[in-house]
């Protein structure tokens, strides 16, 4: 198979109050070697509970630790991530998901790009970060 997908789900189960009905997933393995994980948020990939409050540093927090599980499952690490793109919601959190991304992202060098957006998939999230990252020989 060319592609594998990790963590697949259905969007009228996770988000119930917007009777939408899209196969998704949270991870795609293309071709064995390349990793694209889909934009996390402060939210408990167990529970699907939101997680950090009204604080987009704990969003991050969480939103990290989902990325860096999600790489691990499908076979690489942050070490290997070669793109994220963070969306946010607040121009005046930037600094903060920014330098909560830094800390688990030191010496990786990604290439980055940010954007701006008026909102997220519920609006208790701040920011969404997705990555593409390699799988080491």
């Amino acid at each position: 198979m060319a592609h594998e997908r990790y963590r697949k789900f259905n969007t009228k189960d996770t988000y119930p109050e917007q009777n939408l009905d899209n196969d998704l997933c949270q991870t795609v393995k293309a071709q064995g070697t390349m990793v694209f994980v889909r934009g996390q948020v402060g939210q408990d990939l167990e529970t699907a509970g939101s997680v950090g409050g009204d604080d987009p540093a704990a969003q991050t927090e969480q939103a990290m630790k989902n990325v860096k599980m999600l790489l691990e499952e499908a076979g690489s690490s942050l070490d290997h991530i070669c793109r994220i793109q963070v969306y946010l919601v607040r121009r005046e959190d930037r600094d903060a998901v920014y330098r909560t991304i830094g800390k688990w992202l030191k010496g990786v060098h990604p290439v980055s790009t940010g954007l701006f957006v008026a909102g997220l998939a519920r609006p208790e999230w701040l920011m969404e970060i997705e990555a593409t990252a390699v799988i080491p020989d």
